[in-house]
């Protein structure tokens, strides 16, 4: 099969299309005939040389992906041949076929394109095991959630409307602002000449948000913790704005408030807070929303799996609202 490879981390220039070994699938996995993948932030890191796949994981770039399965591992039984479906993946997914755990499937929405379901496992199961199976989000609170015009941030706007729940977004540019708001944010805020605790403060009655789901990390920490509310929970994801901080500890312990740091690449396959778990209650809870309309993929590009370093590219501009995708059809 071709695949996308790093032979020397560095910049898009980087990703080769070669031809490699196929996958083989063992007890417990399927092999998938890849019809698209996803491009994450994770994977620009990883083609650099700063993040490494976790243990027994591919060294091919991709953490998700839709196509149909072309063969069953030992073991396996409640998928078949010639299904579509769509996965959650710890890599693999830049090449033609990719070998995904049976309990990392997820069936393809009937209103969803085949190649457009790339779009949602990373982001269905980012959003609903953070904010639903971990912070408890419920009708009635608020959240802010940063990079609102991103993969993550377009999903988690449209699952926290669904529930109910009244949203502020930030983003950096006014269409990226205009998309949020499209998609039901409830207040928008350019983080470029607007300060975001004084906004959510104002938006919130002084009260402050109940959630916060933040890609910034470092940089945000501190203002995150102003803008929280009482009980509030910050959830961090991501680190595009520094990794080291300093914590005001007395600020959090007044609001009683909590923070958590997650990963969902590196956690078990099995397990409580498993991967298995997780995408176990993304199809019970967030599949129906998708089908019914409440929730929808977005999709700000559709690029040549062959020509991958311009989707990188793309990404790292900043100037795409919703996931990129690589295309083998």
């Amino acid at each position: 099969m071709h695949a996308i490879t790093v032979d020397n981390p560095g910049g898009p220039e980087a990703l080769c299309w070669t031809e490699v070994p196929d996958p083989i699938p063992g007890p417990g996995e399927i092999l998938i005939d890849v019809a698209a993948a996803a491009v994450n932030r994770a994977d620009l890191l990883q083609r650099q040389g700063l993040y490494t796949p976790p243990p027994g994981a591919s060294s091919i770039l991709g953490l998700e992906c839709s196509g149909v399965i072309s063969a069953l591992g030992e073991k396996v039984t409640q998928w078949a041949v010639g299904q579509p479906v769509c996965a959650l993946l710890s890599g693999g997914a830049y090449a033609e076929k990719v070998v995904a755990p049976a309990s990392q499937l997820l069936p393809i929405p009937s209103n969803i394109n085949l190649d457009v379901a790339a779009a949602l496992p990373e982001v269905a199961c980012t959003v609903w095991s953070n904010l639903v199976m971990t912070t408890r989000m419920t009708g009635g609170q608020t959240i802010l959630i940063h990079g609102g015009a991103s993969g993550i941030g377009t999903h988690a706007i449209q699952v926290a409307k669904a529930l109910g729940v009244r949203v502020a977004v930030t983003a950096g540019t006014p269409d990226k602002l205009e998309a949020c708001g499209d998609l039901g944010a409830d207040l928008t805020i350019n983080y470029r000449d607007t300060d975001f605790v004084q906004a959510v403060h104002s938006f919130t009655g002084g009260a402050g948000v109940d959630r916060i789901l933040d890609i910034m990390g470092a940089k945000y920490l501190d203002r995150n913790v102003d803008a929280l509310g009482n009980d509030g929970h910050l959830v961090i994801i991501g680190m595009q704005g520094g990794v080291v901080a300093e914590l005001n500890i007395a600020k959090l312990i007044a609001k009683r408030g909590s923070i958590t740091a997650t990963t969902l690449r590196a956690r078990p396959v099995d397990g409580p807070s498993g991967k298995a778990a997780i995408v176990d209650s993304v199809v019970r809870n967030v599949w129906p929303l998708v089908e019914a309309g409440k929730v929808r993929p977005v999709v700000g590009a559709e690029i040549p799996l062959s020509q991958a370093a311009k989707a990188h590219r793309l990404l790292e501009s900043g100037e795409v609202v919703g996931k990129v995708l690589l295309t083998l059809r």
